[in-house]
């Protein structure tokens, strides 16, 4: 009886053809229990879900939408969820102005400099929202109580309603360790160094490397880290509720008191809404991959 000796053989029939016996012994089992933890998952997010609805949906006299209908002529609505995301857009736009600069910098010429930035990053983290609140609170006392006029103006335009820029800047603190770890996982993974290093050597300069290599290399990251600071901004309560400006979060919380199917009904919608901006994230993400393949 002939034998094969080849190790080649022995492996190449190893890998291109595995035995069926085990691929019904391990495969099967593991796809069922794939299943099952997947079906407990969705069972989890989507119970709540789906009775918050039908609550929205059910009164004494059947299934009505009416909490639904309500939505546009619920009283300050429109100022509430327009000062939510004019805060929202702002603490983008200052986010990633600040921030995108400051991690090229690190990784590009400082790198030393980078467990420092990540630990003051990773402070709002640690820090109770009161206690940011309360120290806010103390600069803005100290600021309108100030003896120069120059600074008193400048505090009172920054907490001038109904858009306080002030608060804006307080969320762009909370939003930072999200905002970090987003735009350094993309550096790192997209080894930016290399890439300007090989635009550099081509001839192009600082703004020809960031606007055509880096923003390109970043924008899955980009994305992230904005959508990561928008979902906050429009979900935050503490500090705005404790700062006394009424955002879409302390309207939504206070309508509780007048008609909580209403209030249930806009959480939910807000819900679809982020996950809504989340499917777009993901698909201009998947569709950036693809492209640099």
């Amino acid at each position: 009886m002939a034998t094969v000796t080849d190790p080649a053989v022995v492996l190449g029939g190893a890998a291109g053809q595995p035995n069926s016996g085990s691929r019904r012994g391990i495969s099967r089992p593991t796809a069922y229990w794939r299943w099952i933890v997947l079906g407990l998952a969705g069972l989890y997010f989507i119970g709540p879900f789906a009775v918050a609805f039908w609550f929205t949906i059910h009164d004494k006299n059947g299934v009505s939408f009416r909490a639904y209908g309500h939505i546009l002529s619920a009283g300050g609505l429109t100022d509430a969820l327009g000062t939510s995301l004019a805060l929202g857009l702002i603490a983008v736009a200052i986010t990633l102005v600040l921030m995108v600069p400051t991690m090229l910098l690190v990784h590009l010429r400082l790198p030393a400099a980078r467990p420092l930035v990540e630990l003051l990053s990773l402070l709002p983290l640690v820090i109770p929202p009161v206690a940011l609140v309360v120290g806010v609170r103390s600069v803005l006392s100290w600021g309108n109580n100030s003896d120069y006029v120059e600074v008193t103006q400048v505090f009172t335009a920054l907490q001038r309603q109904p858009l306080s820029l002030i608060l804006a800047l307080v969320y762009v603190v909370i939003a930072l360790p999200f905002t970090f770890r987003a735009l350094d996982a993309g550096i790192r993974g997209s080894r930016i160094d290399v890439l300007v290093e090989a635009a550099q050597n081509l001839g192009a300069g600082w703004f020809t490397v960031l606007w055509r290599v880096v923003l390109p290399a970043l924008r899955t990251s980009i994305l992230n880290a904005a959508f990561l600071t928008f979902a906050l901004v429009m979900g935050e309560y503490t500090i705005a509720k404790i700062l006394i400006f009424r955002t879409f979060p302390v309207w939504l919380a206070q309508s509780a008191n007048t008609d909580g199917q209403l209030q249930v009904a806009l959480s939910i919608l807000s819900l679809v809404l982020t996950w809504l901006v989340l499917l777009i994230v993901v698909s201009i993400a998947g569709r950036s991959r693809k492209e640099s393949r």
